[in-house]
């Protein structure tokens, strides 16, 4: 049966091949096209570059470490193994976005049906990547090797890179936007992406290396600790169909996105429409793909496990996943869309000044986490009520069932803003810039959407990692009475702030040293500011990555000593409630940043759109001071905590050893 997840997986790499070379044959476009695109490649490529020279330190230490504890060189390699899928999911996808941003731009000047096409097909490459990448990762190694403590070195790996990649990623992403947004929005009142600004191009490369590589890395690794927690813990309980169902499910996933992938077109006559019209249409497609998927997913996967197992009780565990997932989602998309009341708050605030934007938009985000956190703990609930701690496996694996459409409809977002950034440096006709704004603002909506599901995620696969946890370590009764439990619980809820605060503080020195680059240039270029003149581009470039990979090591370091020094010194009982604080305080958290950095986003969106005296005016100021300050929440410390809560349970799995010698 292991030859079903084998096959799957290569069926979906090669339809990602086939979306390559498709997207391979698109028309370039003009010289000057071409020209930003590469300096976009460029910069992503670099930075991606010099970001592996510092990971592959770290993963040489741990890779030692890992050898430590086994005196084997097979964990080790195993580590590192996951680690380099994960790497090539993220390169790979980010590579084939920032050659797809202009083509959407190009196409653009066409039709508006056809530059969706492309830039969904963009975001499929990734989306399929990771999933077809993290399926077949997963499945050589219990194929080859029998050994379910080998899927944790396997998922340590891949939980190491998005760590790097997401952090890392975010902290370039939102220096360069802030910065770029503080001196060229407000001090000189010029528009986004405009060509004279010299961090424009450093801001389109973070979009790339954030919100594709980044989120590709973050969702590539909460899919393989999804499947290997839940294998590991099907294993224990049920045996060899308890490992395998996973794998089956994971299949079925797969083969459902790939099927709902092809409905989400858009008919010909979409062209002709308004610009509203055009984004609901683009909007309605998408959720129509998503919709596809989850029905097969849920017919196909009812008849596999009845047939497999011989019982429902682990189906009700799979939905209960699976309806947490979505809830998450409409809730996100709910509190962050510019046609609901929450953003539309935001945006009259706006009336009264930055202060009211930044207390509206903090109580939206606070508001925004009661109804998923109760959706997650009702899924919990259910999950272990019908299956036990399995049962809570397979609800995480219910909720990234379909990660293939899901994730593709989030890197849609980045490159339809990139294609939009193009059109506008490139001084495209009015309605070739239209479309892609059109393009982009459905973008905006999925990518907080993206978000949402990905905390999601990323709460119940720590979940998961927290109960192998309790069994690996043979911790049956928790008392909380336990004063050492109880430290381990306050230690963890409070790594998760100081976590999120070293991810700010980073943002905001680099987005500092963006601000000085571009007023220097401004200053000191002749004739830039009249358009006269071309901006150095490279030097913000440089300047950002070099940033973002000094500010991430020490957050790195952080979440891989938490949890071995607190194990080693306050005992085992101490390592599960420190992830258990994590946990429940990071989860929270996460979504609080996300939703109400997303809500600002789209409210500074609304303004711009005509709305409260649009661009240049007072409201329009005020809000963009809410988005500088919810850019870093919605892609730096938001999503930065996914992977928090992931890595730290991994890393207590693997030192089990050390507190049981």
């Amino acid at each position: 049966m292991l030859y079903i997840p084998v096959s799957v997986s290569l069926i979906c790499l090669s339809f990602v091949l086939f979306l390559i070379g498709k997207l391979r044959r698109a028309d370039k476009g003009s010289s000057k096209t071409v020209e930003i695109s590469e300096s976009i490649a460029e910069g992503a490529k670099a930075f991606l570059k010099r970001e592996f020279r510092t990971i592959l330190i770290v993963f040489v230490v741990v890779a030692a470490f890992l050898w430590f504890l086994s005196r084997s060189v097979l964990g080790p390699a195993i580590f590192l193994t996951g680690g380099a899928f994960s790497f090539l999911a993220g390169f790979i996808g980010m590579t084939v976005s920032t050659k797809t941003n202009g083509k959407v731009a190009v196409a653009a000047r066409e039709s508006f049906p056809k530059s969706f096409k492309i830039a969904f097909e963009g975001g499929e490459v990734m989306g399929f990547l990771v999933v077809g990448l993290g399926l077949l990762g997963i499945t050589l190694v219990w194929f080859i090797f029998r050994n379910t403590s080998l899927l944790v070195d396997f998922a340590l790996g891949a939980s190491l890179i998005a760590l790097f990649m997401r952090v890392g990623g975010g902290i370039y992403t939102k220096s360069a936007d802030v910065g770029a947004d503080l001196v060229g929005k407000i001090e000189e009142n010029i528009p986004e992406d405009d060509p004279r600004n010299a961090a424009v191009i450093a801001d389109q490369v973070g979009d790339n290396v954030g919100d594709i590589a980044g989120m590709g890395s973050d969702l590539f690794e909460s899919y393989v600790s999804s499947l290997a927690a839940a294998m590991v813990i099907g294993g224990i309980s049920l045996g060899l169909k308890g490992v395998l169902l996973p794998l089956l499910l994971a299949s079925l996933g797969i083969l459902s996105s790939l099927v709902a992938s092809f409905f989400i077109r858009l008919p010909k006559k979409t062209e002709k429409l308004s610009f509203q019209a055009q984004t609901t249409k683009v909007h309605k497609a998408m959720s129509n793909g998503i919709l596809v998927a989850n029905i097969l997913m849920v017919f196909s996967s009812f008849f596999l496990i009845y047939k497999f197992i011989g019982s429902l009780n682990i189906f009700w565990a799979l939905l209960s996943g699976l309806g947490a997932g979505f809830l998450i989602g409409k809730v996100s998309e709910y509190y962050t869309s510019e046609k609901e009341k929450p953003v539309l708050g935001i945006a009259k605030a706006s009336q009264n000044g930055a202060s009211g934007v930044i207390m509206e938009g903090l109580q939206v985000g606070m508001k925004s986490t009661f109804l998923p956190i109760l959706g997650v703990a009702v899924a919990i609930v259910l999950a272990y009520m019908f299956a036990g701690l399995y049962g809570i496996a397979i609800a995480s694996v219910g909720i990234l069932g379909v990660l293939g459409i899901n994730l593709s409809t989030d890197c849609y977002g980045p490159i339809a803003d990139n294609a939009a950034g193009i059109a506008e440096m490139t001084g495209a006709v009015h309605e070739s810039r239209q479309r892609t704004e059109a393009l982009d603002a459905v973008g905006n909506s999925t990518a907080a959407v993206g978000k949402g599901f990905a905390i999601g995620a990323a709460a119940l696969a720590a979940l998961s990692w927290l109960a192998t946890y309790f069994q690996s370590a043979k911790i049956n009764n928790v008392s909380f009475l336990n004063s050492r439990l109880i430290a381990g619980l306050f230690i963890g809820s409070g790594i998760a702030f100081l976590f999120s605060s070293m991810a700010m503080k980073a943002v905001s020195k680099g987005a500092a040293e963006i601000v000085k680059e571009v007023r220097r240039q401004f200053r000191e270029i002749p004739g830039l500011l009249e358009g006269k003149a071309r901006a150095d581009y490279s030097r913000c470039v440089d300047l950002t990555t070099k940033r973002a990979l000094s500010a991430m090591l020490v957050p790195g370091v952080l979440v891989i000593l938490a949890p071995i020094l607190t194990g080693i010194f306050l005992g085992k009982e101490a390592g599960g409630g420190l992830l258990a604080g994590c946990l429940v305080t990071a989860f929270p958290l996460a979504l609080f940043m996300a939703n109400a950095g997303g809500a600002w986003d789209n409210a500074k969106k609304y303004i711009e759109a005509g709305n409260f005296g649009g661009k240049g005016s007072p409201s329009h100021k005020a809000a963009i001071v809410g988005d500088t300050i919810g850019d870093p929440f919605k892609d730096t410390a938001g999503p930065a905590l996914n992977i928090l809560i992931k890595l730290m349970g991994v890393i207590s799995l693997v030192v089990i050893p050390l507190l049981l010698a």
